[in-house]
């Protein structure tokens, strides 16, 4: 069968403005174990879980990577309490997809006490799946969380939209099979073939996701 089957959402950053927030909590603990967070270990921890940001950081940091792992969790749960602002665009895209009966996954790297408290500020959306960090043995950027939500769907991944703003994510995504919809927030991504990359989710549409796996 041809044609869209679902859409699998990445959160933060994608549907709500929370990778600026991520990044600084990752900052704020780092200085707080005498290390500065700058260029390439700062892009590192784009997109990424808390389980791998501290695996790359507690050597640096000389901090016990559990111990790491529950300060970044913690500090992040704490920032986003009162839930996150959604993204331009985001809120429509979500109501046009429900109206269509799409069905939608939220496919996250952040720890899934902070996936379920986010998802309550998109204006009551049900996805019709969720994933985050502790819901499969990897996470982004290996195919795994991509592959699980496009299965609980019944989709064959070629027929899922991955909506994504991290190269991280981008490279799960695409791992899986997925067609991919860019939408950077901290880091340039570029197009390339299977990928289309807008400036945002305001210029993102069901005719325009559609269209994506036609192209593929």
């Amino acid at each position: 069968m041809s044609g869209l089957r679902a859409v699998l959402f990445d959160m933060d950053g994608t549907l709500v403005d929370t990778e600026r927030a991520w990044v600084e909590v990752v900052e704020q603990v780092a200085a707080r174990h005498g290390y500065a967070l700058v260029g390439a270990g700062r892009t590192a921890v784009y997109g990424r879980s808390v389980e791998d940001t501290a695996k790359m950081l507690y050597e640096p940091l000389g901090v016990q990577q559990g111990a790491l792992a529950a300060e970044l969790g913690d500090g992040f749960a704490a920032r986003l309490a009162d839930g996150a602002e959604p993204r331009p665009g985001a809120l429509r895209l979500l109501s046009a997809l429900r109206r269509d009966r799409v069905p939608t996954a939220l496919v996250s790297a952040s720890p899934r006490a902070v996936v379920d408290r986010v998802a309550a500020s998109l204006a009551g959306h049900r996805f019709d799946a969720v994933y985050g960090a502790e819901d499969t043995v990897r996470t982004k950027p290996a195919p795994d969380p991509y592959l699980a939500a496009a299965a609980a769907l019944g989709a064959e991944p070629s027929r899922c939209v991955a909506v994504e703003d991290t190269v991280t994510g981008v490279t799960s995504a695409e791992a899986a099979g997925c067609a991919v919809l860019a939408v950077p927030s901290m880091e340039p991504i570029a197009p390339a073939a299977g990928r289309t990359v807008l400036a945002s989710l305001e210029q993102a549409d069901l005719a325009l996701l559609r269209s994506l796996i036609s192209a593929g």
